[in-house]
């Protein structure tokens, strides 16, 4: 590090700096979310029905799997996170399973907490229920402690996506690096066009949320990883290359046959959904 330092430069000091300040008030915004996501299960878990966790419609699993797929999606963000980490693969690999372990942790406490406050659990009925709402009506401090957590949570996401969108329509432009690598196109090209459309359309997210975590998630982060890890891994012609990628996870040609056929699954059940609706 010492010796890449002179080569920088004033550009490439100032967009050291500016990664910095972006990772200290990312921090400070997951410190507020840690805080107030523990105040409102403390508010929330004093009125949990146990017996309301005891019950569950088995076929709703299907369909939530395109939001939880999308949820945990971060890939994007890797090669930002490679190189803040300088390439240290046991940092990445730390990384990576702390900050999927820890969101984990977070949904399943938040989902027996929100499910547990559901009294009319009818599962015959023809109507949808909001259990958060019940949540707001039967306790008037959730309401407040809602609205910052949800307001933090976005805050980060948004952090993390436009950092890892960004970079990636930096590569894909092939823009030059160094003293050029702050150029605006890559935001413009991240913010604008969402912007436009939640303008045109408010409700485009609930729209585009299913879809997304169906197709553009589990085709990208799902089948094509997995179909990629296996060619390099199995396939003829990578066999006899002298250069191999190294295993980074357990199980072989069993996970990968898990990640890609479980996501076809998802993929062609939604697919047969929506043609029988037309």
């Amino acid at each position: 590090m010492g010796e890449r330092s002179p080569v920088l430069g004033g550009n490439g000091r100032d967009l050291l700096l500016w990664q910095r300040v972006i990772g200290a008030v990312n921090g400070v915004l997951v410190l507020g979310i840690i805080i107030f996501f523990a105040a409102l299960v403390a508010v929330a878990s004093g009125d949990i029905h146990w017996e309301s966790l005891l019950k569950a419609n088995f076929e709703a699993v299907p369909m939530s799997i395109p939001v939880i797929a999308l949820s945990f999606v971060y890939q994007n963000v890797v090669p930002v996170l490679c190189t803040n980490l300088e390439g240290d693969l046991s940092k990445v690999r730390t990384s990576i399973i702390l900050g999927t372990a820890i969101p984990l942790a977070l949904f399943l406490i938040w989902n027996g907490v929100i499910l547990g406050t559901i009294t009319d659990f009818n599962m015959d009925a023809d109507k949808t229920i909001d259990p958060l709402q019940q949540l707001r009506a039967s306790n008037g401090t959730v309401g407040p402690i809602v609205e910052a957590f949800s307001l933090l949570a976005i805050a980060t996401s948004y952090i993390g996506f436009v950092l890892g969108l960004s970079d990636f329509l930096a590569d894909l432009l092939k823009l030059p690096s160094g003293q050029d690598q702050n150029r605006p196109l890559p935001y413009v090209l991240t913010l604008v066009p969402p912007l436009i459309l939640a303008l045109l359309d408010p409700e485009i997210f609930f729209k585009a949320l299913d879809f997304a975590g169906t197709y553009g998630v589990l085709v990208l982060f799902g089948i094509l990883p997995a179909a990629m890890s296996w060619s390099d891994q199995y396939s003829s012609s990578s066999t006899s290359s002298s250069f191999r990628l190294p295993k980074l996870v357990p199980g072989g040609r069993t996970t990968l046959a898990v990640l890609i056929g479980g996501s076809g699954f998802v993929i062609l059940s939604e697919l047969l959904e929506n043609f029988s609706r037309t």
